[in-house]
């Protein structure tokens, strides 16, 4: 059962049937949009053909991505080592805890009859558990230092890709992957016990909706042009201007939209913030491209900085390394800067 679900659900957004389903969008973008929500490297809007809105040269030849594109690798080198024994032991122990546990207070399951009805119920109840518990790692992440540290080289790019989303620690990874296999194992085990079999999400074009959703949201919400949702539908679902607004350095939008699909918990912590139209945001304070351009340097600092916290404690924070700012005391922190412009 778990398997099946994490086979059909695992993020799959740089495969074939999904890089087709990108491309095919982001054309639609640019012409409902006249070329419009491109941004250059300084973070500036700017009119653009179809091949430059889809890869601007001064984008993907930047110092960031090309960061971007190495963490990428080594990322995808780590996965299989952490991820089998995450989804082997804490995704079976959740699927098990969870039968078991219905089946103690219950007994036996009503051995439900398959429908696709049930299919998509399936995939939102995986979706939405998935998002609450990266909602908390992720708030976690930006309130606890020692986190911080760790969570702060994915805010460190300058300049936004689709592979940015795996700009992350090594030791940032692991933590996602258990929540995630702590999601899909609670699903996976309330509806092993509703149906006592195997049960998988709908599908669309034969990927799951889960996994279609969760690509198509993680590619453009790092993705260098903007573009919004109506409020309406930002109230329920985040759109990549709302995700360029949580890497801003402006105080208003300091830890919010802090979800990685729905809006839904956001809204319901207070967590939730819809740029206004034609509102501007800067990013994460000075630049300075030397901090950056050294992947070693971006696995090694926040080991550093993770001993020292340790070392004084737990929840010290050292001021003179705060990255929300934009004074002398920052230090030489990377930079990002991104402008919002809404229509």
């Amino acid at each position: 059962m778990l398997l099946t679900l994490l086979r059909d659900n695992l993020p799959r957004d740089l495969t074939w049937p999904l890089l087709l389903l990108t491309l095919v969008l982001a054309v639609t973008i640019w012409l409902f949009r006249g070329g419009r929500g491109s941004k250059d490297a300084s973070g500036s809007e700017r009119p653009a053909g179809l091949l430059e809105f889809l890869i601007p040269r001064d984008i993907y030849t930047h110092v960031s991505a090309r960061v971007d594109i190495t963490l990428y690798v080594f990322e995808r080198f780590l996965r299989p080592f952490w991820a089998t024994a995450l989804i082997l032991s804490v995704g079976t122990f959740a699927e098990t805890l969870v039968m078991n546990g219905l089946a103690d207070t219950w007994g036996t399951g009503p051995t439900l009859d398959i429908s696709y009805g049930w299919m998509l119920l399936f995939s939102l109840v995986t979706l939405l558990l998935y998002d609450f518990i990266f909602s908390i790692i992720h708030y976690t992440e930006h309130k606890v230092p020692a986190l911080w540290v760790i969570h702060k080289v994915h805010h460190s790019a300058e300049v936004l890709t689709p592979l940015t989303r795996y700009r992350e620690h090594f030791l940032e990874g692991p933590i996602y992957a258990a929540g995630a296999a702590l999601a899909y194992g609670i699903a996976g085990g309330l509806f092993g016990w509703l149906f006592e079999s195997d049960v998988t999400h709908a599908t669309l074009f034969n990927i799951g909706f889960f996994s279609l959703l969760f690509g198509f949201n993680g590619s453009f919400r790092h993705y260098h042009g903007a573009f919004p949702y109506p409020v309406w539908l930002s109230k329920w679902l985040h759109s990549p201007v709302m995700h360029h607004a949580h890497h801003s350095y402006l105080e208003k939008h300091w830890d919010t939209n802090l979800a990685a699909v729905t809006s839904l918990w956001d809204r319901l912590f207070g967590t939730l913030y819809i740029p206004e139209k034609g509102e501007h945001t800067l990013g994460s304070g000075p630049r300075d491209t030397r901090s950056i351009s050294n992947v070693l340097a971006q696995y090694r600092r926040p080991i550093q900085r993770l001993v020292r916290h340790a070392y004084r404690g737990l929840y010290a924070i050292d001021q003179s390394i705060d990255w929300r700012c934009h004074t002398d005391r920052c230090k030489g922190e990377s930079a990002l800067i991104i402008v919002l412009q809404t229509p």
